[in-house]
């Protein structure tokens, strides 16, 4: 079996690494440590599976993973995030992903997922599948979020994390007129007002990192 695993922390690779090794005997695997890496690869070479990080530097993780299943629709990815699953699992899985697995998932679990995503099949926990059934139904409680579009939800992460509208704009290659369009719309959408109210809603539901969180993240890379 050929693995492909992406992910910008060299420790969590070899982790990933060791624990797929011991399971699947002669497997090769490759490495990807940011996104345009994991695509380039993705491109050149014949994988079984990739096991992809929700947030590498580089373009969202939810953006990399619609263009690889554009470019192998048939290559399983599975998805590995600190975020928990209720938050982001369901638009990941709409998008293709052959799995949604939170960094703290047990190692077997890991290997199960991979065994019924390269046999074809999706790998979901107990507590997703239950939410996945509330959803043949209309949920008048789902969460506000999960009624925006994909790229709605991106700018939402990115507005909560503290981006100006023009920052986002630049770094998706929309215009900054487009982007503030985006933002009407997702405001519209969730009842809300104002950045601020997107804000403490996105660290309320634990969309993005807290900036404490951030911070020690940055303090330990330099």
């Amino acid at each position: 079996m050929r693995i492909l695993i992406a992910d910008d922390h060299a420790v969590v690779r070899r982790g990933l690494k060791q624990i797929l090794a011991e399971a699947f005997k002669r497997s090769v695997f490759g490495e990807a440590t940011n996104s345009q890496e994991a695509l380039d690869s993705v491109s050149k070479e014949p994988w079984d599976v990739v096991i992809l990080d929700l947030t590498m530097p580089g373009r969202s993780g939810l953006d990399i993973l619609k263009e690889i299943k554009r470019e192998r629709p048939k290559l399983p990815v599975i998805i590995l995030s600190m975020h928990p699953e209720d938050q982001f699992a369901i638009r990941l899985l709409k998008a293709g992903a052959s799995g949604y697995m939170t960094k703290e998932s047990a190692p077997e679990e890991l290997v199960g997922a991979v065994k019924k995503a390269v046999a074809g099949g999706r790998y979901v926990s107990l507590a997703l599948a239950e939410k996945l059934a509330s959803l043949i139904v209309h949920d008048p409680h789902a969460a506000p979020h999960e009624s925006l579009s994909d790229r709605e939800f991106h700018i939402l992460r990115m507005i909560a994390s503290g981006k100006a509208v023009g920052v986002i704009a630049r770094d998706l290659s929309l215009s900054v007129k487009t982007v503030s369009t985006y933002r009407a719309r997702l405001l519209e959408k969730m009842s809300m007002s104002n950045n601020s109210e997107l804000v403490h809603y996105a660290f309320q539901n634990q969309l993005v990192e807290s900036r404490s969180r951030e911070m020690g993240t940055a303090t330990r890379k330099e």
